[in-house]
């Protein structure tokens, strides 16, 4: 599939070997090389209601890394699947008595627009499950002849009692792992499985739903095996860094991290599994199910400038949760109007370059590198003209992708 237009970024040439990131399973700081080769891959939007701030939040989160990664010279292999076939798509087709191809042609296009006009670095990669459906079959019918799956009726199940990866990217108790399960497309009550956290791989055909051709039965894939089978064929046994919400942690992270290195037999599938925290509104997290979303498209075409976006996400720090205010729309839409003005003075403050730098290498620190630009604005703002703004612009657009 193809993804939206290539983001220009120019060239800044950095060196930290000291660039860490959270690990959500570790839970500590992980080292990221900053040289050579790192494979990202993120997990992408099932395409109904896009693209919300809370997609938003999370493909900046890891454009930020993205770019970090190319101001260090790293060479960043770069995968993101879209879930275009799931109940969630087929639901709300019937709900509303659409075709589903159309709600997902319609809302993958509304994304790709607003990833562009976001300035997100777009994938090499960008792979829908019905275009890998030959892909994704094929891994989950190996996982059965590995002897890792099993039938429950005309269906495909991954023996969860094959990985030692339960329990440790969420670190939740089992008893919360069933809830969240059954809350997160899971069936832990199904009879005939053999563990209730076991994950399906190949629904069989049912009704009038959608279904492909398979050795294993007419039907689709479960939601887990699609991530799994589309990182490995485009990344690689082994990948640098696993992406996505925190609300990815379990089950999506941990089964089809699961499923990939049964499939490959190397472990750990991914070096890090880092997360985005999650962003509210009126108390609660922004989620299709309750309806309580803020739009990207929709801010876009009030004639928000999508920097002033950007910031607001910017913000807040990758990892933690926060709430959407109208109130910190007008703070970013102020702090966008004064680093411009700073930059059209032509000569400015001393370039804070540096220190932007050493705050990002810190798991990635944004509100810390936005307040060292702020700080560099005033004095600027203020009459101090050491140097050219033209290479803060320059260090601005390419790891902060502000311009």
């Amino acid at each position: 599939m193809q993804p939206w237009r290539e983001v220009e970024v120019p060239a800044l040439h950095i060196s930290n070997a000291d660039f860490k990131v959270f690990d959500s399973k570790s839970q500590n700081l992980n080292t990221l090389t900053t040289s050579g080769t790192a494979s990202l891959y993120v997990c992408g939007i099932t395409p109904y209601d896009a693209t919300h701030m809370g997609h938003a939040a999370t493909y900046v989160a890891f454009d930020s890394l993205h770019r970090f990664w190319r101001a260090t010279g790293t060479k960043v292999e770069f995968t993101q699947n879209i879930t275009d076939i799931d109940d969630p798509l087929l639901e709300r087709a019937k709900l509303t008595g659409r075709n589903w191809e159309e709600i997902a042609t319609e809302q993958i296009d509304l994304f790709r627009s607003d990833m562009e006009a976001l300035r997100v670095i777009p994938p090499q990669n960008y792979v829908g499950v019905v275009e890998a459906m030959d892909l994704i079959e094929q891994s989950a019918a190996k996982l059965k002849e590995l002897g890792v799956a099993y039938e429950v009726g005309n269906d495909l199940y991954y023996d969860m009692t094959h990985t030692d990866l339960l329990g440790q990217i969420c670190h939740l108790p089992e008893s919360e792992m069933l809830e969240v399960f059954a809350q997160r497309g899971g069936d832990p009550q199904r009879p005939g499985k053999r563990n209730p956290l076991d994950a399906l791989l190949w629904r069989g055909r049912s009704g009038d739903d959608p279904f492909w051709p398979s050795e294993l039965g007419e039907g689709r894939p479960g939601w887990h095996i699609e991530c799994s089978a589309i990182a490995t064929h485009y990344l690689g046994n082994q990948i640098t860094v696993q992406g996505g919400g925190s609300d990815l942690k379990f089950p999506h992270h941990e089964m089809s991290a699961a499923h990939a290195e049964s499939l490959t037999g190397e472990k750990p599938f991914a070096n890090t599994f880092m997360h985005a925290g999650m962003v509210s509104l009126d108390g609660e997290k922004m989620s299709k199910s309750l309806g309580n979303l803020v739009f990207v498209s929709k801010l876009r075409a009030q004639g928000i400038d999508p920097m002033a976006i950007r910031l607001v996400i910017l913000s807040h720090h990758y990892r933690s949760d926060w709430e959407w205010f109208d109130s910190e729309l007008s703070t970013a839409q102020e702090r966008l109007a004064n680093w411009r003005e700073a930059i059209d003075q032509g000569m400015g403050a001393a370039n804070p370059t540096a220190e932007i730098v050493n705050t990002l290498a810190n798991d990635l620190n944004t509100p810390a590198a936005l307040a060292v630009v702020d700080n560099w604005a005033k004095r600027t703002l203020a009459g101090d003209q050491s140097e050219s703004t033209t290479s803060v612009a320059t260090a601005i657009d390419a790891i902060l992708g502000i311009v």
